[in-house]
């Protein structure tokens, strides 16, 4: 097996968030499902931007926001998503390379905008997203490096990127070039909404070509059509190799075929914004992982990135990871 350049590899939609406080009769009174990601239109865009308040924005998109923590960790990380040339698209590219993750796709000349998320955070730190795709799903396989998938241990997919033809030919082409150097490929369920669009296909994927599947309490139940949690973990271990499952306050459950390992929180004093603390967590486990820790370490580190995320505003780091993790005693 030739050398890795990078430790992981995230493929997924390039967006930026433009963040804003609000309360729960705001959520109601626009008809929000909270705690969801919805896909909206460009004029549904211009129209919850008014009834946004002051507003923070910031480069995101779930994988990006999973390198970022991975080159926060001290890890070494590379992007695959599509931008626009465009006021947004110059944004993202230029942040997600200032945080140290390499991002080689050249901007796009066409006229679909670069993608935006515009999210609403409620008082207990809950984020309804609402997402404007543009550009973003029409990655295709041609913009798959095979070079770079080769030389990373770990390939990164982000589910939320599954809703085109074209970008589900670029997953599946990631996966088998992953494979075939030997490599891992990891998936990320994304969202309960996402999973229901999905769900057949999701499973093949995960029973063909996963070797480690990210999900939320609420995404690994809708994936087996359960509301039983036990019951979707116990099926999870039929078809995955080694699943991670995030339950909020409760910590997580590290799943392989043979065991299941529960690990607590890490404590937070305030949760300001939940935004990006899926995210942050598989950044934690990857990078722990490409690390050959232990699965436990793994589920601590990633405990500790999405801790650090959930205590500010935005789904970017404000704090150095690796710095936070070894002050905890976690070997990064």
């Amino acid at each position: 097996m030739d050398e890795c350049r990078y430790d992981v590899v995230g493929i997924g939609n390039a967006i930026v968030d433009i963040i804003a406080r609000c309360d729960d009769a705001k959520l109601d009174r626009l008809g929000l499902p909270k705690g969801h990601m919805r896909l909206i239109g460009e004029d549904d865009v211009v129209s919850l931007y008014k009834e946004m308040g002051p507003a923070v924005e910031v480069s995101g998109g779930s994988a990006a926001n999973t390198m970022t923590g991975i080159a926060s960790l001290g890890g070494k990380s590379a992007f695959v998503g599509k931008v626009s040339d465009d006021e947004f698209g110059r944004i993202f590219r230029h942040d997600i390379r200032a945080a140290d993750v390499s991002f080689e796709v050249p901007l796009a000349e066409n006229d679909a905008p670069t993608a935006r998320s515009l999210i609403f955070v409620t008082p207990d730190g809950e984020r309804t997203m609402n997402t404007f795709l543009g550009v973003s799903p029409l990655l295709n396989n041609g913009e798959i490096d095979p070079t770079l998938i080769a030389q990373s241990k770990i390939t990164y997919l982000e589910g939320y990127l599954f809703d085109r033809d074209e970008a589900k030919q670029a997953f599946h082409q990631a996966a088998r070039i992953a494979r075939e150097a030997g490599r891992k490929v990891s998936l990320s369920l994304s969202d309960s909404f996402c999973v229901d669009r999905h769900r057949q296909e999701f499973l093949n994927l995960i029973r063909e070509r996963v070797d480690l599947l990210f999900a939320n309490e609420e995404e690994i139940c809708a994936l087996y059509g359960t509301k039983d949690f036990a019951t979707a973990c116990d099926r999870v271990a039929e078809d995955a190799d080694l699943a991670a499952v995030t339950r909020g306050a409760a910590g997580c459950v590290v799943i392989t075929r043979g065991e299941k390992i529960e690990v607590s929180p890490d404590p937070v004093e305030e949760v300001v914004d939940t935004t990006g603390a899926g995210d942050l967590y598989a950044a934690g486990f990857l990078q722990g992982l490409a690390r050959d820790l232990d699965l436990r370490t793994c589920a601590r580190l990633a405990g500790v990135a999405a801790a650090e995320i959930i205590s500010h505003i935005g789904a970017r780091p404000e704090n150095r990871l690796i710095r936070v993790a070894r002050e905890k005693g976690l070997p990064v």
